[in-house]
């Protein structure tokens, strides 16, 4: 059993928040993260201390009360194991986390801590499909996005071996999902589905439905990516 397995396998069912306005977080993928906020130093200086771990969500888009001090969030976010971290002179952190699981946040908890505690449930891959659905799927996929995005040099191959390789079609869509140049609402929908056929459905009529000539880079994203400034 890997470090991942055992960190979800683990999970006690309380996590720390990190609420962020412009990241939509998934399972399988590695994200870079700048931690400058004192409540969110003191949030990872705990989490690597206990478990290394911490859930993404989005905060809704709701104009917030001056008196609200919790912004609302989705319900659903991304559970995550900090697998890499650099402690700055001046106590900002640079961390590596990648996803380990859709949970869905039940409820926000009461605590000392200077950052949001919340109770959730892992959300795993629901697979119910027929025979041969998957494939279907998978190549529908690759028929809408191999021809219509142009990658880096070197990035359509890579890309192709993500549809050719042993993925399963839950984590292939939701690295797609990570990478593709979509709407943060269509993100989060996609995050929030737990069942692998209907995603996929999903991610597949929001390709069709979008200009027939993108220019992105939905090939793996370079390591270490950029830094999100949160």
């Amino acid at each position: 059993m890997n470090d991942d397995a055992w960190a979800l396998e683990n999970f006690t069912g309380v996590t720390r928040l990190f609420p962020l306005p412009n990241l939509v977080m998934f399972p399988h993928v590695v994200q870079p993260l700048h931690i400058f906020e004192p409540r969110y130093r003191q949030m990872t200086a705990d989490a690597l201390a206990d478990d290394r771990l911490l859930t993404l969500c989005l905060l809704r888009p709701e104009i917030m009360e001056p008196s609200d001090l919790q912004p609302p969030i989705f319900p659903v976010g991304c559970l995550c194991r900090i697998v890499a971290e650099k402690c700055l002179p001046d106590g900002r952190y640079l961390l590596l986390v990648r996803g380990l699981s859709r949970v869905r946040i039940m409820e926000e908890l009461g605590t000392d801590r200077p950052y949001r505690v919340a109770r959730a449930v892992p959300l795993p891959d629901e697979i119910i499909m027929p025979v041969g659905e998957s494939r279907r799927l998978r190549q529908r996929l690759a028929d809408l996005i191999l021809p219509r995005f142009v990658v880096p040099s070197g990035g359509q191959a890579s890309l192709r071996e993500m549809f050719e390789g042993e993925m399963p079609l839950g984590p292939l869509c939701d690295c797609l999902a990570y990478q593709l140049p979509l709407e943060i609402a269509t993100k989060q929908s996609l995050l929030a589905e737990p069942d692998v056929a209907v995603r996929a459905t999903a991610l597949i009529d929001t390709l069709r439905s979008m200009k027939p000539l993108v220019h992105a880079a939905p090939a793996p994203r370079k390591f270490p990516p950029d830094f999100s400034l949160n």
